[in-house]
């Protein structure tokens, strides 16, 4: 894994690096990711629909519009969290408190491996209604391109979500270097400054009056023991 100290990431406050940021495998990954989704959703919406004899518009994977709006659904969601992810990302090394940096890494995980999940349902979907449609359901093979694109990029989806997911899993594991963080970013708590030693510069009197001690009046008469 790139970076030290906390799930991946150096010290906070440090400065961006756009060229290592892009150089990461974790953005190539959000990247190729952003661009499959975009095919994907964007072949269906131009050309997964065909007017076949009537003027309604049928999805080319058998007529079957939920196969339709399964994939462009799951890929337009895809795509902007990419966009998502890909600025928490390089906001990630900001994050100064612990807490925070966890909740970030163990979103990318839920949700990556989500999609993951959710992609494999695509191609299998999108896959078995392609194979049932028939020849005559597509004149002049129309919108078999798209289809095909779509089946195909949605089956590449699967490894890049799942490269996602295992690249949060490692950033979780490597935990956090608790050196790195003062006790007001662990806690979110602010710090308890000690109070300041004072020294005491007053000269120590080793001679203290005794408690009670009447004053004597100077001009009392004295008492003499009488000489015998």
């Amino acid at each position: 894994m790139d970076g030290v100290g906390s799930f991946g990431a150096g010290r906070a406050g440090a400065a961006f690096d756009p060229i290592a940021f892009i150089q990461q495998p974790q953005t190539i990954l959000r990247i190729l990711s952003w661009i499959f989704s975009m095919v994907v959703f964007g072949s269906i919406i131009n050309e997964g629909y065909i007017n076949h004899g009537s003027e309604r518009l049928y999805c080319v994977f058998n007529k079957n519009n939920n196969a339709c709006n399964y994939g462009t659904t799951i890929g337009l969601i895809a795509f902007l969290a990419c966009i998502f992810f890909i600025i928490l990302d390089m906001k990630f090394q900001q994050i100064s408190s612990i807490k925070d940096r966890k909740k970030a890494v163990m979103l990318d995980i839920g949700f990556s491996g989500f999609w993951a999940f959710l992609w494999f349902v695509c191609f299998c979907f999108l896959a078995n209604q392609w194979q049932s449609t028939t020849p005559d359901e597509l004149p002049l093979n129309q919108g078999a391109d798209a289809a095909r694109a779509a089946i195909t990029f949605s089956f590449f989806s699967i490894f890049t979500w799942v490269g996602l997911t295992v690249r949060a899993v490692q950033k979780y594991m490597l935990g956090t270097d608790m050196s790195l963080f003062t006790t007001e970013v662990m806690d979110g708590n602010p710090p308890v400054q000690p109070y300041p030693t004072v020294t005491s510069t007053e000269p120590n009197d080793t001679y203290q009056s005794p408690p009670f001690t009447e004053n004597l009046d100077s001009n009392a008469p004295t008492y003499q023991v009488p000489i015998y």
